[in-house]
């Protein structure tokens, strides 16, 4: 008998200590998303965008940040939010009705939204806010500046221009007269940058190559873009590179119906603007979707560091150009290495990318 009741007693405690470790480790405390039960996980972070005056829909940079907070959703269990600005005076109400509805993160999309974003980071102390594009001086505890490298992205875009436009195997809409355009929406640092980018990336590879500089003075103004396209094609351009956001959609359909190529901006316009294929060569992208999800992930696992500017480079894969999807099998392979060689050049320091005119 005493035998059986020490073996019934160890089969006890063995069942109680696996009872007492199961509830240790039964991590109320962090909820995990299980697979086999399909629960999406959780957090009461909330986060938000005020976007420039673009709004969703333009394809480019306000629809990149987008992005960003629908990955959080997906995969962080973050509550996201919108406000669409149709003006400049609509930064300011857009961004205190996020901050009073309780929203724990706001990005406010575009350089534009700096002097708002300065002025409303210590009126809302608690509330993280990222800056996409915008430099701060003395950024608060609250505040981080998301800028990226664009004038890197666009000599990769460069580079691809300046030789595609001596390339007439390439495409029957490249023409002998060895110009290509940039068209930009407003004459702001983030647009400078892409504008010398991608003039120095052309001339790295084509010095005799014309480059017709043209500004549309906003960021909404499809006609507008259009226009400055057409103009452009006109004057012999056979690939036109537009970095304008909305405005800059208007140059694709100007490219589409007088026979050009275009390069798109801030994401992989080939997706992003539906029937753009014919004539979308390649885009200079920035990781907005990665930036932004980066920030509300530290805020999430409480981790966020304000109180500084991140940049974002093709050394820290934050800008890069996009696959050359319907021109894949038409792209030389003299244009392929070039923009490799470019690449590696500017990650190993050989080549530095100006940023602006005086540095051109």
């Amino acid at each position: 008998m005493d035998s059986k009741l020490r073996k019934v007693l160890a089969l006890l405690l063995v069942a109680a200590l696996v009872a007492v470790f199961a509830v240790g480790c039964g991590g109320e405390d962090e909820p995990v998303d299980d697979p086999d039960t399909g629960e999406a996980p959780t957090t009461d972070v909330r986060a938000a965008m005020v976007t420039d005056v673009g709004g969703l829909g333009d394809k480019t940079f306000n629809d990149g940040t987008y992005e960003g907070l629908l990955r959080a959703e997906r995969e962080l269990g973050v509550e996201i939010r919108a406000l669409e600005s149709n003006e400049i005076a609509d930064y300011e109400p857009n961004i205190d009705q996020l901050a009073n509805a309780g929203f724990d993160v706001i990005f406010t999309v575009g350089f534009l939204m700096t002097d708002t974003t300065i002025v409303k980071g210590p009126e809302y102390p608690d509330v993280v806010f990222g800056g996409i594009d915008q430099f701060f001086e003395e950024p608060g505890d609250n505040v981080v500046g998301l800028l990226f490298k664009e004038h890197e992205s666009a000599y990769l875009a460069g580079v691809v221009a300046g030789l595609a436009t001596l390339d007439g195997d390439l495409d029957d809409r490249i023409n002998d007269q060895n110009k290509i355009a940039f068209i930009g929406g407003m004459d702001i640092p983030p647009v400078e940058r892409f504008e010398v980018g991608f003039i120095a990336g052309a001339r790295s590879v084509n010095p005799d190559v014309e480059i017709i500089n043209l500004y549309a003075g906003s960021f909404d103004d499809v006609a507008k873009g259009k226009e400055l396209a057409l103009s452009a094609i006109a004057e012999g351009a056979d690939v036109v590179f537009a970095a304008a956001g909305l405005t800059g959609n208007g140059a694709i359909t100007a490219c589409q119906e007088q026979g050009a190529l275009f390069i798109g901006v801030d994401v992989d316009q080939y997706f992003s603007v539906e029937g753009s294929g014919d004539v979308m060569l390649t885009s200079a992208m920035k990781s907005l979707e990665t930036a932004v999800f980066e920030t509300i992930k530290a805020v999430v696992e409480g981790t966020f560091v304000g109180g500084e500017n991140r940049t974002f480079g093709i050394a820290e894969g934050g800008v890069d150009i996009a696959p050359f999807h319907d021109f894949e099998d038409a792209v030389s392979q003299e244009i392929r290495d070039a923009v490799e060689a470019a690449r590696q050049d500017v990650i190993n320091g050989t080549v530095t990318v100006p940023a602006t005119r005086d540095e051109l």
